[in-house]
């Protein structure tokens, strides 16, 4: 299976967050493949940046490439457009646009905790969710 991980994923796991479990057992998944669009690395890094300074901020994207989250950094027009589309029709961050539009390409699975934004998206089947809180 591959999995995209969006940075609430992430930061759960990192932080032992609820639900920090449930991607612990998404990352260690025997042939699991899990992704990260360079974007949702982007909010992790400035996230632990804004608390710990780079040092902290490098830390945090090092552990999470050393797990075996590859960063992908898709943009080219078809991807793009994709996310755009995602979110001209959606309420959600271009964040999760990316994330989003990343799953749709690999043929994966998004894993979120963003309820608010994504419930939508999630009951029209638009794009494999799992919301892991």
């Amino acid at each position: 299976m591959i999995y995209v991980l969006d940075s609430t994923a992430m930061i759960a796991f990192l932080t032992n967050e609820p639900g920090a479990e449930v991607i612990e057992d998404i990352l260690t998944e025997p042939h699991s493949v899990c992704l990260a669009h360079a974007i949702n690395l982007c909010e992790i890094w400035y996230q632990a940046f804004r608390v710990g300074g780079e040092v902290a901020a490098d830390q945090a994207i090092n552990i999470l490439t050393s797990i075996g989250i590859a960063i992908r950094s898709d943009f080219d027009q078809p991807f793009w457009r994709e996310a755009g589309k995602l979110k001209g029709t959606h309420r959600m961050s271009l964040a999760d646009a990316l994330g989003l539009a990343l799953t749709l390409r690999v043929g994966g699975e998004f894993i979120t905790s963003d309820h608010h934004e994504l419930d939508p998206v999630a009951a029209a089947g638009i794009v494999p969710l799992t919301f892991f809180r």
